[in-house]
């Protein structure tokens, strides 16, 4: 069952229980979820789906931070979002896995001492097996605690 399929049937469930706020949550969901597969032309895969979640869930955070205290509204609707969707999306990966992965990269290019002029290179294998795992900034900033 695709992700587009699991929302959509809870979305059903939301509306037999009578619960607005979270069928209006998911009901958001589906409509980012086809979007996404619209723009592809095809279905989406499960990464996809779910890093187009992830992508919604930080634009909703931004909301949230962004919001006035005086709407209250606002802050409510994108909290009560952002709950539902992080139901649906895998947590992302802790500053620990990050530091384990990263190592794993450098045993790997057989990088004993890495560099500023490394950093580049380690990248480019490195965010590949955390896309949609990791926030960027995050390995950015763990990376960073290893170059010397």
């Amino acid at each position: 069952m695709s992700m587009t399929d699991t929302v959509r049937a809870e979305m059903v469930k939301a509306m037999k229980e009578k619960d607005k706020d979270r069928k209006d949550a998911l009901s958001a969901m589906l409509t980012v979820l086809k979007n996404g597969e619209i723009e592809k032309r095809e279905p989406l895969t499960e990464d996809e789906a779910v890093a187009i979640l992830k992508k919604e869930l930080k634009q909703l955070k931004e909301t949230f931070d962004s919001a006035p205290d005086s709407r209250q509204d606002i802050k409510e609707a994108a909290r009560t979002r952002m709950e539902v969707i992080k139901q649906f999306v895998p947590d992302d990966m802790n500053e620990e896995q990050i530091a384990e992965v990263i190592r794993t990269v450098l045993s790997e290019l057989g990088i004993d001492a890495p560099s500023a002029k490394d950093k580049g290179n380690i990248m480019k294998t490195l965010m590949p097996r955390l896309k949609g795992k990791a926030d960027g900034k995050l390995v950015n900033e763990v990376l960073q605690s290893f170059l010397k």
